[in-house]
């Protein structure tokens, strides 16, 4: 079974699913046209698979295509911020960068 990453909002998290079960989650608050993503994890037994990369790749991917802002309050997703600023700096509002030391 593939892979795959759903929004659970009932949980305000989103979910990677391996074979029907949940590997890893990037639990989130919305705030207006901002959306903090404040905590990363890879459950036990499911470390080393490159899950919690995957897993906020594709959450950066739908915050962008749904509009919002980042808000990178989980330090795993400012480090992935920070080693791609040509892919993600721009979801990250100017006015909080420094707060976050990301980049002006």
């Amino acid at each position: 079974m593939p892979v795959t990453v759903r929004d659970n909002v009932a949980l305000s998290r989103y979910e990677l699913i391996d074979d029907q079960e949940v590997a890893a989650i990037e639990d989130y608050e919305v705030r207006g046209e901002r959306i903090a993503l404040v905590h990363t994890e890879v459950f036990a037994g499911n470390e080393g698979k490159g899950y919690a990369r995957r897993l906020v790749d594709e959450v950066l991917a739908d915050v962008r295509a749904r509009g919002l802002s980042v808000l990178p309050e989980c330090p795993y997703v400012r480090k992935v911020i920070a080693e791609q600023p040509g892919s993600y700096l721009d979801l990250v509002p100017t006015d909080v960068r420094a707060r976050f030391d990301l980049p002006g």
